[in-house]
C-alpha cells in the first residue's frame, strides 16, 4: 500500500488498522511472562535483584497497559469504519482530512476540534 497517496480507502485504512492490531496483539501475548508477578523467593534471588525484576514487571506493566488502549483505540476505529463513520468528528461531524488519518486511522477528532 503506498502510503504517500492523496486518497486512501476504507479497506486500505481498515488493512492498516487490523495490521497493527494483530501486531499489539502479539507482543502482548509474547510479554505475557514479563508482567507476571515477582517472586519473593530469598534463597533464589538477592534483594536487589527481586527490586530490579520488581521495577521491570511494573514498566512491562504500565506498557501493556498503554498496548491495552491502543487495542481499545483501534477497534473504535473499526466499530466505525464499520457503521459508516470512519473519518468523520465526533464533535463536529467534520470530514477528518487524509493526511490526519494517514498518520494515525484511529484519530477521532478533526484538527479543530483536537486543538
Amino acid at each position: 500500500m503506498d502510503v504517500h497517496k492523496t486518497h486512501l480507502s476504507n479497506a486500505d485504512f481498515k488493512k492498516m488498522l487490523l495490521s497493527e492490531l494483530q501486531d499489539i496483539t502479539d507482543i502482548s501475548l509474547k510479554t505475557v511472562k514479563d508482567r507476571a508477578p515477582v517472586e519473593l523467593d530469598q534463597q533464589a534471588t538477592g534483594r536487589l535483584s527481586r527490586m530490579d525484576a520488581m521495577q521491570q514487571q511494573s514498566m512491562d506493566t504500565a506498557k501493556e497497559a498503554l498496548r491495552l488502549r491502543r487495542i481499545r483505540l483501534i477497534k473504535a476505529a473499526l466499530k466505525r469504519l464499520e457503521e459508516g463513520d470512519f473519518g468523520y468528528c465526533l464533535n463536529c461531524d467534520a470530514t477528518i482530512s487524509v493526511g490526519r488519518l494517514r498518520l494515525d486511522p484511529t484519530f477521532s477528532l478533526c484538527i479543530d476540534c483536537a486543538k
